[in-house]
């Protein structure tokens, strides 16, 4: 069984496609993770079920056209309308960084790191991740109690050292003058 801790939100299903069971899916984490055979996870009256992608298709940036095993009509997938859908964090984690060496899966897992740029210095902790828009920030405190926001992104990051918790650095000249 399946339990809220073992999962992380990933994306959600918005609304079904044509006639055969296909459904509009909005994604947070690269595809392929239900393309090599990771189950995506969904709330079903209160259970984690998981659920199988037959195929996946892209329809923009960041959304896709998923076919799940076993929904075979319109009817069928519509009682998944609006479900969040979850992925298994080990899983999710172990395929991000067989795929992406040094990028870590779980945002929330940067929560508590240290951001150190190569020429200001330690900058602070991050204390969250802004992923609401689709360039994605850091909110770091620093040491003072100000917050700055720095854009996530892997031109800025140099390294990530998971001993020490640090991400290190080279952002643009001015960039933390902007907070």
């Amino acid at each position: 069984m399946i339990k809220e801790d073992e999962i992380t939100s990933v994306g959600k299903l918005l609304k079904t496609h044509a006639l055969k069971g296909e459904m509009n899916l909005v994604l947070d984490i690269d595809p392929g993770y239900l393309e090599e055979g990771n189950p995506a996870i969904l709330d079903i009256d209160g259970i984690y079920v998981p659920f199988y992608a037959e195929s996946v298709r892209t329809k923009g940036s960041f959304s896709y056209l998923v076919k799940f095993e076993g929904i075979e009509s319109e009817i069928e997938a519509k009682k998944l309308v609006n479900k969040t859908v979850y992925a298994l964090r080990e899983r999710l984690k172990e395929f991000m960084l067989e795929n992406f060496d040094e990028e870590y899966a779980l945002y929330d897992d940067l929560i508590g790191w240290t951001i150190e740029d190569k020429d200001a210095g330690v900058i602070g902790k991050v204390v969250e991740i802004d992923t609401n828009t689709e360039n994605e920030l850091f909110i770091v405190e620093t040491p003072v109690g100000n917050t700055v926001y720095i854009p996530l992104t892997e031109d800025f990051i140099e390294k990530m050292d998971e001993d020490s918790k640090t991400i290190h650095m080279n952002l643009p000249e001015g960039l933390l003058d902007l907070n």
